[in-house]
C-alpha cells in the first residue's frame, strides 16, 4: 500500500471504534474502548458477578478475560496506519498468569507490531488495578482486508 493509499488516522479511528461497538459480546461485556493510536488499542471493562468462573472466589472467567484481548487486539490491528478496513482472527494465544482479583477493573492493551500484506501479528497484555503485574499475555496472528 503506497502513501497515497493509507487512510486518514480520523478514519482509522472511525473503523475501530465501529468494530468494537458492532461486536454484540463487546457490549454485552460492557467493554469501553479507553485508548486507541496507531496500530494500538486498550479496552477495559467492569468487573460483574455475571463474569464469574469461580463462585467461591469471585475470580473472573478465563473466556471473559479472552474475549476482551481479542477485541482489544481486533482494535490494534484496525488502527495501524497501513489501514486495514476489517480483521478476523487467525490464530490467538493467551498465557493466563494470574487470576485477576475480584470487584477489579479488567484492562488489555494491545499492539500491533508487524504488518505484511494479508496478516498482521499483535501483542497484548490483560491487567487488573495491579498494573505491574499482568493477568494474562498474548500475541496473535489477525487477517487483513483492505
Amino acid at each position: 500500500m503506497s502513501s497515497k493509499d493509507e487512510i486518514s488516522p480520523e478514519t482509522r479511528d472511525r473503523i475501530a471504534r465501529q468494530f468494537i461497538e458492532a461486536i454484540p459480546h463487546a457490549r454485552a461485556l460492557g467493554m469501553t474502548l479507553n485508548n486507541l493510536d496507531a496500530g494500538e488499542a486498550e479496552i477495559s471493562m467492569a468487573w460483574d458477578e455475571a463474569f464469574v468462573g469461580d463462585p467461591r472466589s469471585g475470580t473472573v472467567h478465563g473466556g471473559v478475560i479472552s474475549a476482551l484481548m481479542d477485541t482489544c487486539c481486533g482494535a490494534a490491528v484496525l488502527s495501524h496506519p497501513t489501514g486495514p478496513r476489517s480483521t478476523a482472527t487467525i490464530d490467538l494465544r493467551i498465557d493466563y498468569m494470574r487470576a485477576a482479583k475480584p470487584g477489579q477493573r479488567i484492562s488489555a492493551r494491545a499492539t500491533c507490531y508487524h504488518v505484511t500484506r494479508s496478516v498482521a501479528f499483535v501483542r497484548a497484555q490483560a491487567m487488573d488495578e495491579d498494573t505491574q503485574n499482568p493477568v494474562a499475555t498474548a500475541s496473535g496472528a489477525f487477517t487483513l482486508e483492505r
